[in-house]
């Protein structure tokens, strides 16, 4: 019996070693399959973007639209005129925009062929340093070229979609905000305890509720961003500068390619209206530490602050999407945070306290 006694430690210790262990093989294997699982999402994503990027555009904007809709229900007008009124609200911005812009763009689309001759005029400071560069390059060795950066086709793409996928955005939008209540009623009835019920509804309550603060948010920002677009072009003795200002706003909406061209239709006009070439470059540097500011600054501090994140996560929201999905995952990445914060929040939260109280039980069973 003495014999046995160090045994029996020992033993224990044998089993302890090789259930850790194996709960370290587990671990790896979910790690791997993790691994796998997001890799074929992302592929998936990637693949089937022309279908899925509409739909889930469509599925965003009609959320987020649904809350104005069911504003004005509450003054109990019908939901059907409440949808129509939203979406005709939502769109009336762009005939808007059109009409600010049209007369200016047909004034200078009439002066095409004398921009051309004008441009390199202001432009002759840089030919004497670009041909000495182009003969200093033999002697010293040195094959220098810019990069050919393929933007235009890329821009034209995204600008121009395909009649399939508009087609699909719209009647998506357009279902999908005339059918909402119904949709989640039926989500909501899916479950079967009241309880899970009543969390169903919550969730469904609060993205809908934050989607339209978020975009309420973006547009104040976005106008803010016109009006001073607006000012700048006014200081800096640019015409139609209410058409720049409302250009830019709309643009906006339109991560990195929407500011780009702003910028680009400053330096031109800013070039060809101004005396010299350093009073032409006054407005697109304004705008571009303007636009800075409000990208890298206000925007993920704002949204940030709201969906309790710092900017930094939603800075990664932004280059993650982007990266997937071109500008019109940049558009779509907060609004897709703020409903995985959500989830996370409602769902995450309560899984995590279930496996709390189960593995309380199983020690308590155990002692």
């Amino acid at each position: 019996m003495l014999q046995d006694l160090p045994v029996r430690p020992e033993r224990e210790f044998q089993a302890a070693l090789e259930e850790s262990r194996a709960l370290q093989s587990a671990d790896i294997i979910a790690i791997v399959l993790t691994g796998l699982f997001a890799i074929a999402v992302i592929g998936t994503l990637a693949i089937a973007k022309t279908l899925i990027m509409p739909v889930t555009a469509a599925l965003i904007v009609g959320t987020t639209l649904s809350a104005g809709a069911r504003a004005l229900e509450k003054y109990r007008i019908p939901r059907t005129l409440s949808v129509v009124l939203v979406l005709i609200a939502s769109g009336g911005t762009v005939p808007l925009v059109l009409m600010l812009v049209s007369s200016p763009l047909l004034a200078w689309t009439s002066r095409l062929p004398e921009l051309g001759p004008q441009l390199r005029e202001k432009l002759h400071i840089f030919n004497r340093p670009l041909a000495l560069w182009s003969e200093l390059q033999p002697a010293l060795g040195i094959d220098f070229s810019l990069p050919k950066i393929e933007w235009v086709q890329p821009t034209l793409d995204f600008l121009s979609p395909t009649l399939t996928e508009f087609l699909l955005f719209l009647v998506t939008l357009v279902l999908f905000t005339l059918s909402w209540p119904n949709l989640r009623r039926s989500l909501v009835l899916t479950f079967e305890q009241r309880e899970s019920r009543l969390q169903a509804l919550r969730i469904l309550n609060e993205i809908e509720d934050r989607l339209g603060n978020y975009l309420l948010t973006v547009s104040v920002i976005n106008l803010g961003v016109g009006i001073l677009t607006g000012v700048v072009s006014t200081a800096a003795g640019l015409p139609n500068p209410a058409a720049l200002g409302a250009l830019a706003a709309i643009l906006n909406y339109v991560p990195i390619i929407g500011p780009a061209l702003i910028l680009i239709i400053l330096t031109i006009v800013g070039i060809l209206t101004a005396s010299t070439l350093g009073g032409g470059m006054i407005a697109p540097a304004l705008f571009l530490g303007l636009v800075f500011l409000e990208g890298h600054f206000v925007t993920p501090l704002i949204v940030g602050r709201g969906l309790s994140l710092n900017a930094l996560a939603v800075f990664f929201a932004f280059a993650f999407w982007t990266w997937l999905w071109g500008p019109m995952g940049a558009f779509l990445a907060s609004p897709m945070l703020i409903v995985a914060i959500i989830l996370r929040e409602h769902l995450v939260s309560t899984e995590t306290g279930s496996h709390r109280r189960d593995r309380t039980a199983v020690n308590r069973n155990h002692r």
